[in-house]
C-alpha cells in the first residue's frame, strides 16, 4: 500500500515539470489523480505515464475507476477553475489533497515592462488561481479533513530582480496560504508550502518578457534543483502535514541573513541572478 493510497488528489500545472513529478509520485504512491493543465495532449501524455505508475506499484485492479483523469483548464479564468474542482470531485468521488502548482515567470527589468498587463497574467496565473480553486475546493476538503500543498517559491520571501511580477504574486500567494492555514486549522485541513529557488524545469524559457510575449529561452544561464526532488520534497512535508519546506541550506541561509544583512542579500542575489560585481 502506498503512502498516499485511498486518497484523490488534484494537481495544476502538471503538463510538464514539478506538476507532472507531484501527479506520478501521487499515482505510484496509490492516489487517484485528476491532472489539471491548459493543453490536453501533453496531459495525455502524463496521464500514462501515471497509470503506468500505478501499474508497476500494483496499486490498482481493473475495477478501480477512474484512477487517473484529465482535465484541461486555464487557471487564470474563474469560471474555469470552479467548474474543474466540481468535475473533479465528480469524477473522482471526493478530494483529499489540492496541489497548486501551476505558474507563469516573466524575466524583465520593470524599467524595460512594455505591456503592463504582464503583470495582471501573474496575479491571475500564480495568486488569483490559488483563491479561485481554494475557495471551490474548501468545501470538500473539509468533508475529508485534507490536504492543501503549494509550490511558493524563494522569490515569494525575497524579492528578486528581473522577477518582479513573478515575486509580487508568489509573495501574495504565501500570505494567502499562511492566512489560511491558521483558518483551517480546527477543521483538520493541513497547508503544506516549499519556496525552491531554481527548479531545472525548462519552464524557464516559457517566461514572459518586456512585450508580454513568451521568450523562448532564457537570456542567462541558471541551474537548480530537479523537478523530481522538488516534487518528493513537497509531498514528503504534504503527507507528513508540515507548514513549510525551504530545501537547501543555502536558500535557508539567505532568508536569515535577510533579516540581519538585507543589503547583503540584495547584493548577492544581483549577482546571482543579473551577473552585477
Amino acid at each position: 500500500m502506498g503512502a498516499w493510497s485511498g486518497l484523490t488528489a488534484v494537481v495544476t500545472g502538471a503538463s510538464g515539470g514539478i506538476g507532472e513529478q507531484l501527479a506520478v509520485q501521487l499515482a505510484s504512491g496509490g492516489a487517484r489523480v485528476a491532472i489539471v493543465a491548459r493543453r490536453r495532449d501533453e496531459l495525455e501524455r502524463v496521464a500514462s505515464r501515471c497509470r503506468e505508475a500505478q501499474r508497476a506499484a500494483g496499486t490498482f485492479g481493473d475495477a478501480a475507476g477512474e484512477a487517473v483523469v484529465v482535465i484541461p483548464c486555464d487557471v487564470s479564468e474563474r469560471a474555469q477553475c470552479e467548474r474543474m474542482v466540481a468535475e473533479a470531485v465528480r469524477r473522482l468521488g471526493k478530494l483529499d489533497v489540492l496541489v497548486h502548482n501551476a505558474g507563469q515567470g516573466m524575466w524583465s527589468r520593470v524599467d524595460d515592462v512594455q505591456d503592463l498587463s504582464v503583470y495582471e497574467t501573474m496575479l491571475r496565473v500564480n495568486y488569483l488561481s490559488v483563491v479561485w480553486l481554494t475557495c471551490a475546493a474548501l468545501p470538500h476538503l473539509q468533508a475529508t479533513k485534507g490536504r492543501i500543498l503549494g509550490v511558493g517559491s524563494l522569490s515569494g520571501k525575497i524579492g528578486v530582480p528581473l522577477r518582479s511580477g513573478y515575486a509580487a504574486a508568489k509573495h501574495a500567494m504565501t500570505g494567502f496560504l499562511d492566512s489560511l492555514r491558521i483558518e483551517v486549522k480546527a477543521a483538520g485541513i493541513s497547508v503544506t508550502m516549499i519556496h525552491p529557488g531554481f527548479v531545472a524545469t525548462g519552464s524557464q524559457a516559457r517566461n514572459l518578457g518586456a512585450d508580454g510575449q513568451v521568450l523562448g529561452q532564457m537570456p542567462r544561464k541558471v541551474g537548480g534543483m530537479s523537478a523530481a526532488v522538488c516534487a518528493t520534497m513537497l509531498l514528503d512535508a504534504g503527507h507528513a502535514r508540515r507548514r513549510d519546506v525551504v530545501p537547501s541550506f543555502r536558500a535557508k541561509l539567505a532568508l536569515w541573513l535577510r533579516l540581519v544583512v538585507p543589503d547583503y542579500v540584495d547584493a548577492s542575489t544581483a549577482r546571482a541572478i543579473m551577473g552585477k560585481p
